[in-house]
């Protein structure tokens, strides 16, 4: 009997329940299950593809995958070569962290009610895939985009996607350490930064999935903060007075806290998931951004 892509995400959907840990775009087996099979399929929507049938490469594609997903235990997106992120599709590879920052949700908002409605220049911190820069050169058409990226291979990863997204005239990827991007431009009315931000224990005790991503891309010493520390140094250099800084740091945000006690950080609710999101906007900064202060 011919397999519909309805029984096939079921079967799929049991086969990862309780099998694998999520977090790489999704959150439970039957959205990664959805993600797998209308991907290989090539179809746009489940609620309109629930009864078509598959032919017998896409099933033998996808159990292939679906074997894999199990007992490998790399995020979809690696085996795919591609990941779903704000509505757009981004080339994705091995080596380079997976899209999934809730910085994006902020940013279709447009970030109201902080930041102005003129924006102008835009600063993408590990930039990696270039998901962020591109969402944002989608939300600000006016704008130019410039991404750093340390890793030679990230920075690869997104020209392509630039190029994918047919922005390659307003962005453009730096290869360097956070330290260069006063270079690209006066100030940033906004800068947004996802950086490495595991601590020391949480490394050690990461699900499998996450192992599978590059450990540079992720951890930040003792405390997570390795990297957000040198970039709110700078940042009064950086960022214009009426402009917005998106920092990421997750589960580090308490130390990020305890270390920073007088900076005016802004927690933005996610309504739909992740933590440690954080704002700073440029009127409110002052040179108190060293440690401890």
């Amino acid at each position: 009997m011919p397999a519909t892509v309805g029984a096939t995400i079921e079967s799929v959907c049991a086969q990862f329940e309780g099998a694998v840990h999520f977090g790489h775009g999704t959150d439970n087996a039957w959205d990664e299950a959805v993600a797998l099979v209308l991907s290989v399929a090539q179809m746009p929507d489940v609620t309109a593809s629930l009864q078509k049938t598959l032919g017998e490469d896409h099933l033998e594609r996808i159990h292939q995958l679906a074997k894999r997903r199990v007992i490998d235990r790399v995020p979809l997106a690696y085996l795919l070569g591609e990941c779903a992120y704000m509505g757009l599709t981004f080339e994705v590879q091995p080596g380079v962290v997976v899209p999934r920052s809730p910085i994006g949700y902020l940013l279709s908002d447009g970030l109201q009610p902080w930041l102005p409605s003129s924006v102008k220049y835009v600063l993408d911190l590990c930039s990696g895939s270039g998901c962020l820069g591109i969402v944002a050169a989608h939300q600000f058409p006016l704008a130019k985009v410039e991404m750093v990226e340390l890793d030679p291979l990230a920075a690869q990863l997104a020209r392509r996607n630039i190029q994918k997204h047919g922005l390659q005239g307003r962005i453009a990827v730096h290869v360097g350490d956070v330290t260069v991007a006063r270079e690209y431009a006066d100030r940033f009315d906004l800068i947004l930064c996802n950086p490495p931000y595991v601590d020391a224990v949480d490394m050690r005790t990461l699900p499998d999935e996450f192992k599978a991503e590059p450990s540079f891309g992720l951890a930040a010493g003792i405390d997570g903060l390795d990297v957000i520390a040198g970039v709110l140094h700078q940042l009064p250099e950086w960022l214009a007075p009426n402009g917005l800084f998106v920092g990421e740091v997750g589960a580090s945000s308490p130390a990020l806290m305890r270390t920073y006690p007088v900076l005016p950080f802004i927690w933005p609710e996610l309504p739909l998931g992740g933590e440690g999101v954080f704002l700073l906007e440029g009127q409110a900064i002052s040179s108190h951004t060293a440690r401890g202060k």
